[in-house]
């Protein structure tokens, strides 16, 4: 009794420990956001503060034309770095988290399988019909969770790949309207 005491124990405190994690990660991904969209605002702001100078400053229709070439690269750049940034920290943080619940997952699994296996020694003969169904749904479920997982990533690479492709383009085409 004692021995399973302790079991439960431990598995209740390394639970209440990945709930931290999850929670620390959540917080400093969000006060990472935080940051990122006050520095962005205090940049905004300030760079609207020098355009409307220049702009106030334009005499004739060509400096006008001139002025807005010059404004449209630095705006793109700016946009990009915003979309990168955000796209950095969301990417660490997932995969911060994915590490905890995989963590999780194959703890989850080797308690599993103990408790089945500790099951069969105390189960009853004619039972066996009872423990090939439960192993067969385990394989399935686990089975399962390594095609998600794998689909999950294989999107994730998807959508980096079109992350980079579409940002080439936007700096391509600033670049050629230059």
């Amino acid at each position: 009794m004692l021995k399973t005491n302790d079991k439960f124990v431990a598995g209740n405190k390394a639970a209440v420990d990945s709930l931290l994690t999850l929670v620390n990660t959540s917080l400093n991904t969000t006060e990472r956001l935080a940051a990122l969209n006050l520095n962005t605002a205090r940049a905004f702001l300030a760079d609207g503060a020098a355009n409307v100078s220049a702009l106030l400053a334009v005499k004739d229709p060509q400096s006008l034309i001139a002025l807005q070439k010059s404004l449209a690269k630095p705006a793109l750049e700016q946009v990009s770095a915003y979309s990168r940034s955000v796209y950095e920290i969301l990417t660490q943080s997932s995969t911060g988290l994915t590490q905890i619940v995989e963590g999780q997952v194959v703890e989850l699994k080797k308690n599993f399988s103990a408790a089945v296996e500790q099951s069969l020694k105390n189960a009853p003969a004619g039972s066996e019909a009872v423990v090939t169904a439960i192993k067969s749904g385990f394989a399935a479920a686990d089975s399962a969770y390594e095609n998600i997982t794998k689909a999950t990533k294989q999107a994730s690479a998807v959508i980096e790949a079109n992350v980079a492709t579409a940002k080439e383009a936007a700096v391509k085409l600033v670049a050629k309207a230059a």
